[in-house]
């Protein structure tokens, strides 16, 4: 007989080890642990920002990728990333260069301005010597486009006094900007500012509405002469002291300024409208809106 067949079968079974539930915790704990220093090393870098910085890193994230990464010339022609169409781009079929002034190339025009208007920023803040002159730079969007003003100070006004002899650290200011202005095709107004302190011969003889235009010509040859491409100018005016900045001291030295307007589509449109209503010949065609043909320059 043999023993070994009646011997009981044992089947051993491995106890499972719970090791993986206790792991588990360690890797979320460590996940959240690393995001939690990724926040506090973002807040940490963004409260050693400057506010030009903050604004230009808002700005990043509210621009669609698409224009961020292609351009607003681009895009504003189709809602597609991918290019195409053809040789005629006055057909219909494909994607071809609208002509159309929409809403939406509004939209666009002005988030070009905006991006320009951190160019702008980050580089004031780039340079020390611009830097230093912040305080009589003021950049902002208007409802006419991106204005940029050059503000007089007592201790450092930007001409010599009832003059438009411009002082060097003026000269330098238009000179540095000029080339980033021609990075978007809008055109420009140059419009010169006074307080209302009269001449003493009056109105009658050299006034402030020559002083205003003088000096509004003066920027113009700078920002020329630091690079700024001609034919963008649409405008160079002298408005004395009827725009006051604080009207309750029409002399102080913040009325005393340079304005320089980069025009968005609507305000271009409307003055060229006007220019013609009032029997302007056209002398160019608006690079922003390619189906209407009509303009001028204020000479």
């Amino acid at each position: 007989m043999n023993h070994n067949a009646r011997r009981p079968i044992v089947i051993k079974r491995k106890k499972k080890s719970d090791h993986g539930a206790h792991g588990s915790w360690k890797i979320a704990y460590a996940d959240f642990m690393t995001a939690m220093m990724a926040f506090f090393l973002v807040m940490w870098l963004l409260s050693g920002s400057s506010e030009a910085e903050l604004e230009a890193i808002s700005e990043y994230f509210n621009t669609p990728l698409k224009v961020a990464m292609f351009g607003g010339d681009k895009n504003s022609a189709s809602n597609s990333a991918i290019p195409g169409g053809g040789d005629d781009v006055t057909h219909q079929e494909g994607e071809v260069k609208k002509v159309v002034i929409t809403p939406h190339a509004y939209r666009l025009d002005d988030a070009e301005l905006r991006q320009l208007k951190f160019r702008l920023d980050s580089l004031i803040q780039q340079d020390p010597a611009l830097r230093a002159l912040q305080e009589q730079l003021k950049i902002e969007m208007t409802p006419d486009g991106l204005r940029i003003q050059i503000i007089d100070s007592n201790n450092r006004p930007m001409f010599k006094i009832g003059s438009a002899d411009i002082v060097p650290y003026m000269r330098k200011v238009l000179r540095t900007i000029a080339p980033v202005l021609n990075e978007l095709p809008n055109h420009i107004t140059i419009s010169g500012h006074t307080d209302d302190l009269p001449y003493a011969a009056g109105d009658a003889a050299y006034s402030n509405w020559e002083l205003s235009s003088d000096r509004a010509n003066a920027a113009r040859r700078e920002l020329v002469a630091g690079g700024l491409d001609s034919q963008k100018l649409f405008r160079v005016i002298g408005l004395a002291a009827t725009m006051s900045l604080d009207p309750d001291t029409p002399d102080a030295p913040i009325n005393r300024r340079i304005s320089i307007l980069m025009l968005n589509q609507d305000s271009e449109r409307r003055m060229l409208d006007e220019m013609s209503e009032a029997g302007g010949i056209p002398v160019f065609k608006s690079p922003l809106m390619p189906s209407k043909e009509s303009g001028g320059v204020e000479r």
